[in-house]
């Protein structure tokens, strides 16, 4: 059964169509990246709304279960006419990415069609569990992320600003095939190294803890990990936190498998890090679930529901790090995926000893 015809069996069991308006789960059911369209779907028709920037590309690299519409009068225009030929009567909704207004201009183009939210949650349920094209793809994402951390370490000089560090990354990732950038690159050095978003200066690097946390987006999927290298030569009690960080990390990820709750895999790094003393310096949660976008479901957190498990499919990150205000601070990140046999998958296969530079 394709994407496609899961959306439409959970579809008619709600409502008569979906309107699908997020690019990331446009994306999802018809293979296309384009952030200015439409998909609406019913359970036995499946339109692709484009205008004319995006027909061609559309026309040529869409899922055929889709029929492409050209644009000319306007989205919901076109989205109601559609409907009309139908007679559906309801239309599902994104709730997490439709805006009041724009569901107000939807319900003033289809006046005698109910609007009712509840998209996103199917989609959400669908896209936390990945295929294996889907693994395929985030290996490949990971694979070059890798290398950018394998590529930095031979760049990286004192001279070097904050900002050079990041820039280098996202260059190497971009000139070796990535699509885009995950998200924003970190890399905060010294006192700055103790915000775990903070974002690269205008500066020199500072001796002390450097940290880098980036990733690629290739074949519409992200990678996402963080490496804590010294500038210089780290102190006893540096090397501390960093060894406890490590452990943390180490113990998180022999502990995780199919079966384990998302809380409890917190607690793992949690209580070591909270044991060796640094209580109140690991703020955020220890990994999240990772592909079209970077931040999905499920959540590692202390504050997951407890019938939160890991599941075959799962992609999420074990991210532990302590962070001292305004002294330094360390983050250490891989990838994984659980596999339908329950066991994990690493994804990320960079060093993570204490290197100094």
């Amino acid at each position: 059964m394709t994407r496609l015809e899961r959306f439409q069996k959970e579809l008619t069991a709600r409502t008569d169509a979906a309107l699908i308006t997020s690019p990331q789960n446009q994306f999802y059911l018809s293979g296309l990246h384009y952030d200015d369209g439409y998909l609406l779907i019913l359970a036995d028709a499946a339109y692709l709304l484009a205008d004319f920037r995006y027909i061609e590309v559309a026309r040529r690299e869409a899922d055929p279960a889709f029929t492409v519409v050209l644009v000319e009068k306007g989205m919901n225009k076109t989205v109601a006419e559609l409907i009309g030929k139908h007679k559906a009567e309801s239309l599902l909704v994104e709730e997490a990415h439709m805006t009041l207004a724009a569901e107000a201009r939807l319900s003033a183009a289809v006046p005698r069609i109910s609007v009712v939210r509840g998209a996103t949650e199917i989609l959400t349920e669908m896209r936390v569990l990945k295929d294996a094209r889907e693994l395929s793809a985030i290996a490949a994402a990971q694979e070059l992320t890798d290398a950018a951390f394998s590529h930095i370490l031979e760049y990286i000089r004192p001279d070097l600003r904050e900002i050079d560090v990041a820039l280098e990354l996202e260059f190497f990732m971009r000139k070796n095939g990535a699509e885009g950038l995950a998200f924003d690159t970190i890399a905060v050095s010294g006192s700055a190294s103790s915000m775990p978003h903070g974002v690269p200066r205008d500066r020199k690097l500072e001796k002390g803890f450097l940290t880098m946390d980036f990733g690629a987006r290739l074949g519409g999927y992200c990678s996402d990990m963080t490496r804590t290298v010294v500038i210089g030569k780290a102190d006893d009690e540096m090397k501390r936190l960093y060894e406890t960080v490590l452990t943390a990390q180490k113990s998180a990820l022999a502990a995780a498998r199919g079966g384990v709750g998302c809380k409890a895999l917190d607690a793992v790094a949690r209580d070591i890090i909270h044991g060796a003393g640094y209580v109140g310096c690991f703020g955020h949660s220890l990994g999240h679930g990772v592909g079209i976008d970077i931040h999905e479901a499920p959540r590692l957190s202390s504050a997951a529901p407890q019938a939160d498990l890991l599941r075959p499919g799962h992609v999420v990150t074990v991210e532990p790090g302590i962070y001292l205000e305004g002294k330094y601070g360390c983050r250490i990140e891989d990838m994984i995926a659980v596999l339908p046999d329950g066991s994990i998958r690493n994804f990320t296969q960079s060093p993570k000893e204490l290197i100094e530079l």
